[in-house]
């Protein structure tokens, strides 16, 4: 069974103390019932030592939350002043790191090469990259939205043997729909989450039918249950929403009651 998974990237917003007060409120909410999908929450650097001490191991031997990075340096270690290693991420008991975001390709610079770097080294240090692939409105508008996102599949995907491959999450993200009021159909969604974990079988086979693939294009308690109901999508990578903890725990619980397969 794939994995449902709600991972809430909080970009660059809360304070050490805000943000531990945000977990506060999804381990309460945690303790009182069995969610329905992986919580993954994704704070700022600065936060991540303290909100992963709050988010450990409980007493009966479980993690509640898992812990993730908005991302990480392509390098192993060096001469790299103001970057943050996997290594380093790994030794603060991260599970996840988010790879490719579209902030991160659009103001960063980040392409194919430097995705590639960085993704070997998460997965070199035991953890799970959530990879983000998507269109901009104009690669939509000239119909080109599949051409894009399977290039950005091939160009780091493609390079990892089966047994990597098997530990990645993929995030689709609508570009065009991020912070603009805009959200991808519940049928554009599945249309391109289908298209994805095919790009994906064409390499690797069967193993495409195990992957997670998140929907991040402005996912909000409202929209959630019809996004979630589609065969193809396994879950969110949520921005906005997931700063609240009453619209995270909405999301979460628009998967329903099914079990969910946990790390």
């Amino acid at each position: 069974m794939r994995r449902k998974i709600v991972a809430g990237n909080w970009k660059m917003n809360t304070l050490l103390l805000e943000g531990e007060n945000l977990v506060k409120e999804l381990l309460e909410f945690t303790d009182e019932t069995e969610p329905a999908a992986e919580i993954v929450v994704c704070p700022p650097f600065t936060h991540l030592y303290s909100i992963g001490k709050i988010t450990g191991v409980n007493y009966e031997g479980k993690q509640n939350i898992k812990l993730g990075a908005q991302n990480c340096s392509e390098y192993e270690k060096g001469a790299y002043t103001g970057e943050i290693s996997a290594g380093m991420l790994k030794s603060i008991s991260c599970n996840y790191v988010i790879l490719g975001h579209s902030e991160r390709r659009e103001y960063f610079g980040e392409n194919g090469e430097i995705l590639r770097n960085k993704i070997f080294q998460v997965l070199d240090n035991g953890m799970i990259p959530i990879f983000c692939v998507g269109e901009k409105l104009e690669d939509r508008e000239s119909k080109l939205e599949f051409e894009v996102v399977s290039e950005q599949l091939k160009e780091v995907l493609y390079n990892l043997k089966g047994a990597q491959m098997e530990r990645v999450v993929v995030a689709y993200e609508p570009v065009w729909a991020i912070g603009t009021g805009r959200t991808a159909s519940s049928a554009q969604a599945e249309e391109m989450h289908a298209y994805i974990r095919k790009v994906i079988f064409d390499k690797f086979g069967k193993i495409a039918d195990e992957i997670s693939i998140l929907y991040g294009g402005s996912c909000k308690p409202s929209n959630a249950k019809e996004l979630f109901s589609m065969p193809n999508v396994d879950g969110g990578l949520i921005g906005g929403a997931s700063l609240v903890a009453s619209d995270f725990i909405q999301i979460i619980n628009s998967f329903g009651g099914d079990s969910v397969q946990s790390l």
